[in-house]
This record gives C-alpha cells, structure tokens and sequence, in this order.
C-alpha cells in the first residue's frame, strides 16, 4: 500500500529534529556568546533565564548519582546547627550574608550573583546536592571548595547542609550571635577599638570626676605629655608622672 506523499521517512524524520535540535541549541550558544562578549565579560549583568537553567541543570547532572542521592550522616541537633551556624558566620557570610540572603557587597557584585539560600532554587536541592556543591566547589563562579580530603569525613559540610536548611526559620538571637563571630576588616578592629577606648574614657571620667579634669587641665596648659608626664622644661623638680590624684581616691579604689 502505498503512503500519501506528506507523510515523511522515519530516518528522514529523525535528521530532521536533530537539525531543528542542533540549530536552536547553536542559536542559544551563540545568543549567549554575544551577550556575554558584549559586555567584555562584565560581572556586574545578571545571568539570563536560559543561563541559569542550564548552568543549574549542568550542575545537577555533573555531580555523581551517589553523590546526589547521599543522606546526610550527621543526625540534626542543636550542637550540630550550633557548629553549623558557627562555621557559616565565618567561612560563608561574606558573601552568602548571616541571613543567607547573598546581599552582601561580595555577593551581590560576583557572576552570577550570589543566591538567595532562602529560596526553593536551593532548598529544594537534595542533601547531597548541597553538600557535593560546598565540599567541591562550582567552576566559573564565585563558590569555593570548602571541602579537604576524604568527602566521606567532611562532617563540618554536613553540618552547613543542616545550617543552610535552617536558614528560612534563622532569628534575630542567631543573627546577633553570627555577627560576634564574622571575620573583621583592620578598619572595623581599629573602629571598634577606639570606640572601647572612648566608653572606657567616659567610664573614668564617671567614676573620678575630678582627677580627669584635673589631668585634662594640665594637659591644656600644656604640662603634660598625653601618658601624664610634666615636661622638664616648666617642672624641673619632677621628672616623674603628674600624680592626677593626689587624694588617694585612685589607690583606695584599687586601682
């Protein structure tokens, strides 16, 4: 029996969805090429739809089937989201943030962007798939491997993995503790110290009024260094520290 003429060869058929195939796979690859040379490979654009699909796809598919389908040995305990959390405000939070929102001047600022842990885009990824991505790190992006040795004895990824599935629920007495525990710029430590210095300036001046104006005064006029000396050339007959508190009240209150 013969077929009508419109209906195509099977063979033919399959040549021709794998040309459609190839033709929209090398107009997305070169849509992509262009978009990325274009802006001579910038980092400050926000990855396209199609980017971020197939890169999360490819991602997906690259990491072992053991891998993804690995359940987390470390049993869920607040010691384990303790050490977690602990190891998050440390290593992750410059770029992730405490909240894990990735609005942080490094996350925001890298390609692609830093993700919101917050979101399904990543909560909804298995176990394994969380931990495989900390422990070995993503080529081409910001994501460093934490990971050292044997994967199967990196427990303190585990622990992240755990932190990570915590961060939606996170409050504000966490947030608070992670921020005593963020690594610190020179420019915030010497902030910080100066601002001890000032609270313990006006501690001082509370608890001895009189013998800080007192020191202060001298200092106006010029007759003592800023650690309490008297310059030799006004008091020749001391050459030791000014006594800023000739009463005693110092000494008696066991300083």
């Amino acid at each position: 029996m013969r077929m009508p003429g419109f209906i195509l060869n099977p063979i033919k058929t399959l040549w021709y969805l794998l040309l459609i195939v190839l033709a929209v796979g090398l107009a997305g690859a070169g849509w992509m090429a262009y978009d990325h040379f274009s802006s001579g490979f910038s980092a400050k654009g926000q990855p396209s739809a199609i980017e971020i699909w197939a890169a999360r796809t490819a991602r997906y598919w690259a990491i072992p089937k053991e891998w993804r389908e690995a359940q987390n040995p470390v049993p869920l305990s607040p010691v384990a989201l303790g050490e977690g959390r602990a190891h998050f405000a440390d290593h992750c939070a410059s770029c992730h943030a405490n909240d894990g929102s990735g609005q942080t001047k490094i996350g925001k600022n890298v390609y692609p962007p830093t993700p919101d842990l917050r979101l399904p885009d990543t909560q909804d990824l298995p176990d394994g798939v969380l931990f495989y991505t900390i422990h070995y790190g993503v080529r081409f992006t910001a994501m460093p491997g934490w990971g050292e040795g044997d994967p199967r004895n990196d427990l303190d990824s585990w622990k992240l993995v755990h932190f990570i599935r915590h961060l939606p629920q996170i409050t504000p007495e966490e947030l608070d503790e992670m921020k005593q525990l963020n690594p610190k710029g020179k420019h915030q430590i010497e902030e910080e110290a100066g601002t001890q210095q000032q609270e313990g300036d006006e501690q001082q001046r509370d608890r001895f009024p009189d013998a800080v104006a007192r020191h202060e005064e001298a200092l106006r006029r010029g007759g003592e260094d800023k650690h309490g000396y008297r310059r030799l050339h006004e008091y020749p007959d001391s050459a030791g520290p000014a006594d800023p508190d000739p009463d005693g009240r110092l000494e008696h209150d066991g300083h």
